[in-house]
Protein backbone atom coordinates (compact mmCIF):
# COMPACT_ATOMS: atom_id res chain seq x y z
CA UNK A 1 0.00 0.00 0.00
CA UNK A 2 1.48 3.34 -1.11
CA UNK A 3 0.26 6.47 0.62
CA UNK A 4 0.70 9.71 -1.32
CA UNK A 5 -0.86 13.16 -1.38
CA UNK A 6 -0.12 16.85 -1.05
CA UNK A 7 0.63 19.28 1.75
CA UNK A 8 0.44 23.07 1.60
CA UNK A 9 2.82 25.51 3.22
CA UNK A 10 2.22 29.23 3.68
CA UNK A 11 5.18 31.59 4.15
CA UNK A 12 4.90 35.24 5.13
CA UNK A 13 7.64 37.07 3.23
CA UNK A 14 7.08 40.72 4.19
CA UNK A 15 4.63 43.32 5.47
CA UNK A 16 4.13 46.28 3.16
CA UNK A 17 2.11 49.49 3.35
CA UNK A 18 0.05 49.68 0.15
CA UNK A 19 -3.25 51.18 -1.00
CA UNK A 20 -5.84 48.40 -1.21
CA UNK A 21 -7.53 47.99 -4.58
CA UNK A 22 -10.79 46.88 -2.95
CA UNK A 23 -11.33 49.16 0.04
CA UNK A 24 -9.04 52.02 -1.05
CA UNK A 25 -7.38 52.35 2.37
CA UNK A 26 -3.62 52.71 2.74
CA UNK A 27 -2.97 49.80 5.07
CA UNK A 28 -0.56 47.01 5.84
CA UNK A 29 -0.52 44.14 3.36
CA UNK A 30 1.13 40.79 3.98
CA UNK A 31 3.16 39.35 1.12
CA UNK A 32 2.69 35.58 1.18
CA UNK A 33 4.04 32.59 -0.69
CA UNK A 34 1.96 29.40 -0.89
CA UNK A 35 3.84 26.19 -1.79
CA UNK A 36 2.13 22.85 -2.39
CA UNK A 37 4.40 19.81 -2.09
CA UNK A 38 3.92 16.21 -3.19
CA UNK A 39 4.15 13.78 -0.27
CA UNK A 40 4.93 10.08 -0.15
CA UNK A 41 4.29 8.28 3.12
CA UNK A 42 3.62 11.72 4.68
CA UNK A 43 7.12 12.96 3.77
CA UNK A 44 7.15 16.10 1.59
CA UNK A 45 9.34 15.40 -1.43
CA UNK A 46 9.18 18.23 -3.97
CA UNK A 47 7.12 21.36 -4.65
CA UNK A 48 4.82 21.25 -7.66
CA UNK A 49 2.86 24.48 -7.18
CA UNK A 50 3.94 27.92 -5.97
CA UNK A 51 1.83 31.08 -5.87
CA UNK A 52 2.31 34.56 -4.45
CA UNK A 53 -0.31 36.95 -3.06
CA UNK A 54 -0.85 40.05 -0.97
CA UNK A 55 -3.60 40.31 1.63
CA UNK A 56 -5.00 43.56 2.99
CA UNK A 57 -5.08 43.55 6.79
CA UNK A 58 -7.96 46.05 6.78
CA UNK A 59 -10.57 44.28 4.62
CA UNK A 60 -8.95 40.86 4.00
CA UNK A 61 -8.89 41.14 0.19
CA UNK A 62 -6.29 38.97 -1.56
CA UNK A 63 -4.54 39.78 -4.82
CA UNK A 64 -2.51 37.21 -6.75
CA UNK A 65 0.92 38.23 -7.99
CA UNK A 66 3.47 36.87 -10.39
CA UNK A 67 6.83 35.72 -9.06
CA UNK A 68 8.52 38.82 -10.51
CA UNK A 69 6.03 41.17 -8.85
CA UNK A 70 6.48 39.40 -5.51
CA UNK A 71 10.27 39.61 -5.73
CA UNK A 72 10.06 43.31 -6.58
CA UNK A 73 7.79 44.01 -3.58
CA UNK A 74 10.06 41.98 -1.31
CA UNK A 75 13.09 43.94 -2.52
CA UNK A 76 11.25 47.21 -1.82
CA UNK A 77 10.43 46.01 1.68
CA UNK A 78 14.04 45.02 2.33
CA UNK A 79 15.24 48.39 1.00
CA UNK A 80 12.90 50.34 3.27
CA UNK A 81 10.57 51.47 0.50
CA UNK A 82 6.98 50.59 1.28
CA UNK A 83 7.29 48.63 4.49
CA UNK A 84 9.43 46.54 6.77
CA UNK A 85 10.32 42.88 6.23
CA UNK A 86 8.45 40.50 8.50
CA UNK A 87 9.96 40.42 11.97
CA UNK A 88 12.28 43.38 11.46
CA UNK A 89 11.70 46.99 12.54
CA UNK A 90 11.20 49.63 9.90
CA UNK A 91 14.22 51.96 9.86
CA UNK A 92 14.10 55.48 8.54
CA UNK A 93 17.34 57.11 7.39
CA UNK A 94 18.42 59.98 9.61
CA UNK A 95 17.98 63.37 8.00
CA UNK A 96 19.20 66.58 9.60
Amino acid sequence: MIIFGTKGYLYQLAILTLVCGRCGNPSAHTLRKRVTKFTLFFVPLFPFSTSYMTQCTFCGAEQKLTREQAEQLQAQAAGGEGGAPFGQPHRQPYQS
